[in-house]
């Protein structure tokens, strides 16, 4: 059996994988780092998103005490007067609130407004962590790519410097050649880099 398959332990057969697997694991260590590079770049615009959001949200949330700071005052004012310098000092969106709902003006649509730029950048945040991660699984793969490239390569190295008559030169050149095409196989099955 091993007579019949000796060819796959050819010197040129074992060079020409040699430098297939070579080319496959520096192109896939090439792209995983490049795959860890983006999703760190992502990660970190989502951690800036996150932490700027949180910010506008306590802000909003002062905002709101202080609408509602405002909206007693007026309501218990003594004078029309002082009520008006409350009612001047509403946000723009309590004064929305109350023209759209006079009877209800911390309603649903006024949380909402005055939670939108928070909810705005929490959005861009976890847009920002989605990418991060399939960055993360496509160099994940590569990292599988480059593990799987690299031990057929050493393989197929260790048999090119075996005796031509050895029987672990042309399994070793097997072993090989299997675990190159499986790597080609895993290069083309790694996730595509997400479209930003």
């Amino acid at each position: 059996m091993f007579d019949r398959i000796r060819i796959i332990s050819s010197e040129l057969v074992l060079g020409s994988v040699v430098v297939a697997m070579t080319i496959l694991t520096a192109l896939s260590g090439y792209d995983g780092a490049m795959a860890d590079s983006k999703q760190n770049e992502y990660e970190v615009m989502a951690q800036k998103e996150l932490t700027n959001a949180t910010a506008d949200y306590l802000t909003a949330n002062q905002m709101i005490v202080y609408d509602y700071q405002l909206f007693d005052g007026a309501y218990t004012a003594d004078s029309e007067e002082k009520a008006q310098y409350y009612i001047d000092s509403y946000s723009e969106q309590l004064s929305a609130s109350i023209t759209a709902s006079p009877d209800d003006p911390f309603n649903d649509a006024y949380y909402e407004s005055i939670y939108a730029d928070a909810q705005a950048l929490f959005d861009t945040a976890d847009k920002n962590f989605g990418i991060a991660a399939q960055f993360d699984e496509r160099g994940d793969a590569l990292q599988l790519v480059m593990l799987t490239s690299a031990l057929g390569l050493a393989l197929v190295a260790w048999a090119s410097l075996l005796s031509v008559d050895s029987q672990i030169r042309v399994a070793f050149s097997l072993i090989g050649i299997c675990l190159m095409v499986y790597t080609i196989y895993l290069y083309v099955m790694t996730p595509a880099a997400p479209q930003v």
